[in-house]
């Protein structure tokens, strides 16, 4: 009988890659888990209590999804039925679902995994619930992808979500030992090569013993240095999908530096989105969102900045132009603060929703016509030039208003605090002309 591989045209006895001869064999050997698999982790106490539930598996590339899911299997006794939602349709569902009643009825169970879950649609999606519910399957899904975001609710609500972490340095430096013991001899690195190549990994265990593997390829005799190390292999691009989760995350964490006041932060933040590909012009949008939506009135040349930054880099493009939006978020982390004008707006579209019908009293009304000005269109009004101080303090708001809100309330910041100022004297004289009316 002609076996897989000879089919495939592969050779049985060819060596294995490294990182799959290192594939763990008890769920004891998952690195960097420890939160979930030991002590009081969620799947530390499933398994002393006998019971395995439902599960969806999130977390990076590379740090144990899949070999977790096929321990599980092992360790409860149940068939290991692998998909990927990349190459599987709902024939392949229907099929797996079938072969899963029939080992039932044979008193086995199954572990269906499902690798990149999140790419299966809302509707292929729901064909797991009845399996689910029923017991058919115990289904462990694998994603990279946030579940709130990408698997239907239903779904979740029959499964526990688990986190999974990228590996760190420790969990890293335990793959290169398990490497080395492995070829039997050490790595070929100084120090410096070493935090060099944790560095290129990324947290990425997979990836690691593939880098490690074709570092064993080297002149076992000659060490190499961190920067011989970049010569020789290819740097890992950075883990960052433009279309996904991690671009949210990235422009959440450049937001939130400029908005506490981080320049260095946020410059770390801004460099990691454009090493991972992301278009400066999109960043240059960004940035003048946040100068109008937390720098505001306290320093109104954050806007102006802003914008200019875009426009030199529509200019002189990459790289020459990017210096000019490092110089906005510099400006923006640096500058003083007022959400003032952001949270106004908001009041006042609260507001404009809820009385969108008033007219705006008659002495502001323009009166072209004779019928306008019989209707009193214009009367009373007074030219606020003319005035002392040059505020006449009118009422402008409808007069069926039943109060005079405040929407904008300056911040003691920055211009704005000058802003401030001048607002309660001229609310004030407004409130003395309406007779002490709020």
């Amino acid at each position: 009988m002609t076996s897989l591989f000879e089919a495939a045209g592969l050779d049985a006895d060819a060596p294995r890659p490294l990182a799959d001869r290192l594939r763990p064999q008890t769920l004891a050997d998952v690195v960097g888990q420890d939160h979930l698999l030991a002590g009081k982790g969620p799947i530390a106490r499933m398994r002393a209590q006998g019971r395995l539930a439902s599960l969806i598996l999130w977390g990076p590339p590379g740090v144990g999804k899949t070999t977790i899911a096929r321990l599980l299997a092992e360790d409860s006794g149940l068939e290991f039925e692998p998909l990927s939602a990349v190459f599987s349709g709902v024939a392949d569902l229907k099929k797996a679902f079938e072969r899963a009643r029939a080992r039932r009825q044979q008193g086995r169970g199954t572990l269906l995994f499902v690798d990149e879950i999140h790419r299966f649609n809302r509707a292929q999606q729901d064909g797991f619930l009845p399996v689910v519910e029923e017991g058919t399957v115990t289904l462990v899904g694998a994603t990279t992808e946030n579940p709130s975001f990408e698997l239907n609710a239903a779904l979740l609500s029959r499964c526990q979500v688990l986190v999974l972490k990228r590996l760190d340095d420790a969990g890293l430096d335990l793959l290169m030992q398990r490497a080395e013991a492995e070829m039997g001899r050490s790595l070929p690195l100084d120090a410096a090569a070493c935090a060099a190549l944790r560095s290129m990994a990324d947290g990425d265990g997979r990836y690691m013993l593939n880098l490690v593997e074709e570092v064993f390829t080297f002149d076992p005799e000659t060490e190499v240095s961190a920067d011989d190390l970049a010569e020789l292999l290819n740097k890992r691009a950075t883990a960052y999908d433009k279309d996904r989760e991690e671009h949210y995350n990235l422009i959440s964490a450049l937001h939130k530096s400029i908005r506490g006041s981080d320049p260095d932060a946020a410059l770390y933040w801004f460099a990691r989105m454009l090493e991972g590909g992301e278009d400066p012009l999109f960043l240059a949008r960004r940035l003048v969102r946040m100068a109008s939506e937390d720098i505001g009135l306290a320093d109104p040349t954050g806007l102006m900045i802003a914008n200019e930054a875009a426009r030199t880099y529509e200019r002189l493009g990459s790289p020459e132009g990017e210096l000019a939006l490092a110089h906005a978020v510099v400006h923006l982390a640096t500058a003083a603060k007022s959400n003032a004008v952001y949270v106004a707006f908001k009041r006042a579209q609260r507001a404009a929703k809820a009385t969108g019908s008033l007219m705006p009293p008659a002495h502001i009304l323009n009166a072209p016509t004779a019928l306008m000005k019989d209707q009193g269109y214009g009367k009373g009004y007074e030219y606020d030039h003319d005035a002392v101080g040059g505020v006449s303090g009118q009422d402008y708001f409808p007069d069926d208003m039943p109060d005079r809100p405040v929407f904008y309330e300056p911040k003691d910041s920055g211009r704005e605090a000058a802003i401030g100022e001048r607002l309660a004297r001229w609310r004030k004289l407004r409130g003395e002309r309406r007779g002490g009316r709020s």
